[in-house]
């Protein structure tokens, strides 16, 4: 074998290599070094529910009627990544950051989560709004039973949701400064002015009555 032969052999042999290793999945160790972690237990155990409401199938948690789902476990500032679809006409949401999981609505915040697609111009209470507070600046959500990705960010008073890979919200809640108002003026349905809302709580999905699904459920805490 000549030297040329053998540089070709060497080129191909590092090639094969560097190919394989950008193929390779990221591992649960890596994501944990990273900080973020898997917050749905296969068994559901780390989460507040009546048995047979919510089910997982096929790797995604699945409204089968009855009430919300929560987590057991309070968060503060994080970053919320997730995967949802919906059927035609549901309504749903994420809450977080909610106080009492028996009066969610009054003691946390709802990103809205609704068939909304196709709408040219979206409010407060379409896909990606904080509900009844603030409207998302495009109407990102796709046809029903198509997954959507959702990031929501909590770091103290500022608040983003991004969704198919665009930013829809950019929220300070401190603009929030009276209950049952938004800054433009406009009324809104919470006795508690947003700024004084909890800034720990849990995360839930809400049922209302319609299929949601929700998949790659991932949580990363944030520093202070």
């Amino acid at each position: 074998m000549n030297s040329r032969t053998k540089f070709i052999v060497l080129l191909l042999a590092v090639t094969v290599v560097f190919l394989s290793s950008c193929s390779m999945p990221q591992t649960t160790t890596t994501g944990a070094r990273q900080g973020w972690r898997n917050i749905l237990a296969k068994d559901l155990s780390n989460w507040t529910y009546k048995e047979g409401t919510w089910v997982l199938e096929d790797g995604a948690l699945s409204r089968k009627g009855g009430g919300d789902i929560w987590t057991k476990e309070k968060f503060g500032d994080f970053i919320l990544d997730l995967e949802f679809k919906v059927d035609k006409d549901t309504n749903s949401g994420v809450f977080f950051r909610t106080d009492s999981i028996t009066d969610p609505v009054q003691t946390g915040i709802e990103v809205q989560i609704l068939d909304s697609y196709g709408k040219t111009t979206a409010g407060k209470y379409d896909c990606g709004a904080i509900y009844d507070c603030l409207a998302p600046t495009k109407n990102m959500v796709k046809k029903p039973l198509e997954w959507n990705r959702l990031t929501i960010t909590a770091k103290a008073n500022q608040i983003t949701v991004a969704m198919n890979g665009e930013q829809i919200i950019n929220m300070d809640l401190n603009q929030w400064t009276e209950p049952g108002k938004n800054p433009d003026g406009e009324k809104n349905k919470f006795k508690t002015a947003y700024k004084d809302m909890p800034r720990v709580g849990y995360i839930g999905f809400q049922d209302h009555g319609k299929p949601v699904w929700f998949r790659n459920i991932r949580i990363k805490p944030l520093d202070k």
